[in-house]
């Protein structure tokens, strides 16, 4: 969870001293000046796109969103393609380009349309809970990212330096619960990416102690499921060598050598659904399910449902070697086995991604604002740019400040708008007219 600011330290961080003006070109200060006049267009916009239910599976919602950003994005000179993705099962994605003079660094821009807030969520309405909160489902992740992406490249506009930006944005429809197969869902951000050399992902801010954070790493997150068979019978016989120790035993044994060996720096793995007894099944979501079974009866089946989050995609095949391994050497009596899926691959950090941290933090010194440490990758989940980690270095978190991202009562901070937009501006400004 991300705190949001007090209003005085928001303040405080916002304010460009003069000083600090002096450092930039005329037409960086121009890009500054117009980025700080993007705060009522932005909060309109905002609450216009809160209140379009666009909930992954909402296949129209998520549309809607999409025609909302083109129509904000082709005034501004970008081809604007939307891709279908009926083979995945969802909405689909928007693509949208802008060629420019081809001196400066190409930049993939990347966010996504969809919310994890369903038609069936009682969480369905933008209100203004003060003037620096609003809360709303999708407000800060991340239809306030997108609002913040929108005034960066107006303010580019308005002082006449995004002609010459060289530029390729890919929303996705399903970043919160990802179309499969993931080549298929990803398909044109990975094409996107090896068209560019830097990538920026405009979900939340993050903020420590009053302070914004620089993201330049995420963990993966992937799932894995173990399921044990074992020979049943009475209870009267448990432990013996005919009867075995049934499932349920069989099952405990694994999760807890998971918890003991598996052990590792940014490593977690997390059973979050058990179910065991004379018979078990999951749901096809794997959210739940049933199980059957009496006091006096061994269990014969026992399934868990989990996921893993690593730093590397190597720890994550490491991770699962030794995880097959603990599987692979059974109680007395039973089977077990254990399968893995694949989900959003790790970004770990790169030297490329802290050059990248380190140009923002020279915006921030011209801005005159203060520096922005480097987060724990432990205290960011997955995200799409990880799809691309392989391909270039990366920034997150331009978008944003907010809390209670993914639940009822989702809030943004408004008063990071205006620091966010003007740090946005300004870095691809720069990037822009930069090898």
């Amino acid at each position: 969870m991300i705190k949001a600011l007090t209003l005085a330290a928001a303040l405080a961080l916002t304010a460009v001293p003069a000083a600090a003006q002096g450092k930039l070109t005329p037409a960086e200060a121009r890009v500054v000046a117009a980025a700080g006049r993007e705060q009522a267009r932005s909060e309109a916009l905002l609450e216009k796109l809160v209140n379009v239910n666009s909930g992954t599976m909402n296949l129209a919602g998520v549309e809607e969103v999409g025609r909302m950003m083109r129509a904000e994005l082709e005034p501004l000179g970008f081809q604007v393609q939307w891709i279908p993705k009926p083979q995945t099962g969802r909405a689909g994605h928007l693509v949208a380009t802008h060629k420019g003079a081809g001196r400066g660094k190409r930049m993939l821009l990347i966010g996504h349309l969809d919310t994890v807030f369903e038609p069936d969520s009682p969480f369905q309405k933008y209100v203004k809970k003060s003037p620096t909160v609003a809360e709303g489902p999708g407000a800060g992740d991340m239809k306030g990212g997108l609002v913040v992406m929108l005034a960066a490249l107006r303010a580019m506009q308005a002082a006449g330096t995004l002609k010459d930006a060289d530029i390729t944005i890919v929303l996705t429809g399903d970043e919160e619960r990802p179309g499969r197969p993931l080549d298929a869902a990803r398909a044109e951000l990975l094409k996107a990416a090896d068209q560019s050399d830097v990538a920026l992902e405009f979900e939340g801010l993050a903020q420590e102690g009053g302070k914004d954070m620089g993201s330049i790493a995420r963990r993966s997150s992937g799932q894995w499921t173990v399921e044990v068979t074992a020979r049943s019978g009475h209870s009267s016989g448990v432990f013996s060598q005919g009867a075995g120790d049934g499932a349920i035993y069989e099952l405990a044994r694994i999760l807890d050598a998971f918890r003991e060996e598996l052990r590792e720096p940014n490593a977690t793995f997390n059973p979050g659904l058990v179910l065991g007894g004379a018979t078990a099944e999951v749901n096809a979501l794997a959210t739940g399910g049933t199980a059957t079974g009496k006091t006096n009866i061994i269990a014969a089946k026992a399934i868990a449902h989990g996921d893993l989050r690593t730093l590397s995609n190597a720890q994550t095949e490491r991770i699962r070697e030794k995880m097959r391994a603990i599987v692979a050497r059974p109680l007395n009596g039973a089977e077990a086995k254990i399968s893995f899926q694949d989900g959003y691959p790790a970004m770990p950090p790169t030297e490329g991604s802290r050059a990248l941290l380190n140009e923002l933090n020279a915006v921030n010194r011209d801005l005159g604002l203060p520096q922005m440490a480097e987060l724990d990758p432990l205290k960011r989940g997955a995200g799409d740019i990880a799809f691309v980690a392989g391909k270039v270095d990366g920034l997150i978190g331009l978008g944003p400040g907010g809390s209670g991202s993914h639940a009822p009562g989702e809030t943004v901070d408004l008063s990071t708008f205006e620091r966010q937009t003007k740090r946005a501006a300004l870095l691809m400004t720069r990037l822009s007219q930069s090898r």
